[in-house]
């Protein structure tokens, strides 16, 4: 091959390069970072629940719990809460939902909370700064937490009920999911 051949081949697959490179970028949702959270102890807060009362992460420790960050104005939000309802009535003792309200009137969410008969624990996040310690930036948004406080998995869009099941069954032998999922969210406000 001569010199000049293997010039125009070389550039060429630079050229390939980066164009995969670039049809790459154009299909990922820039807004997207997978969560540095994953395999690390959950961060502790303490919020009031809207039935009474106050929730401390810390003090579930020993359970599965899975957090849901959710607003009434979502519609992926509302298209999920019968499923979460349905998927929390079928845990056992050993399983905590806890529902995390955001960037919403208190009297909204709890219309929403009655609208679709929900009766796992449900609290606001009244300044976002839970919502912030987390990295919440689409809702809703579902992370898993291990018996032993470490967050196993992150889901931002509504989860299907499949997903939430086998998500705490790795949750409750404490295994860490390599990825994050995704589904339809709302950004955050």
């Amino acid at each position: 091959m001569s010199a000049a051949a293997r010039r125009l081949l070389l550039t060429l697959m630079g050229v390939g390069a980066l164009v995969i490179l670039l049809g790459y970028g154009f299909y990922q949702d820039p807004r997207y970072i997978p969560s540095p959270l994953v395999g690390s102890t959950a961060p502790d807060f303490s919020l009031e629940l809207f039935k009474g009362g106050t929730v401390r992460l810390s003090e579930l420790r020993g359970k599965t719990v899975m957090l849901d960050f959710w607003a009434s104005w979502c519609l992926p939000c509302r298209e999920e809460a019968r499923d979460l309802e349905a998927a929390w009535k079928r845990q056992g003792d050993d399983v905590v939902f806890l529902g995390i309200n955001i960037q919403d009137r208190k009297a909204d969410a709890l219309e929403f909370i009655d609208e679709f008969g929900i009766t796992f624990a449900n609290a606001r996040d009244p300044d976002g700064a839970v919502s912030v310690d987390y990295g919440v930036w689409g809702i809703p948004e579902a992370f898993f937490i291990s018996p032993a406080g470490r967050i196993t998995y992150k889901h931002v869009g509504a989860i299907p009920p499949a997903v939430i099941e086998a998500k705490i069954r790795e949750a409750r032998r404490d295994l860490i999911s390599t990825g994050s999922g995704r589904g339809e969210h709302q950004a955050i406000r």
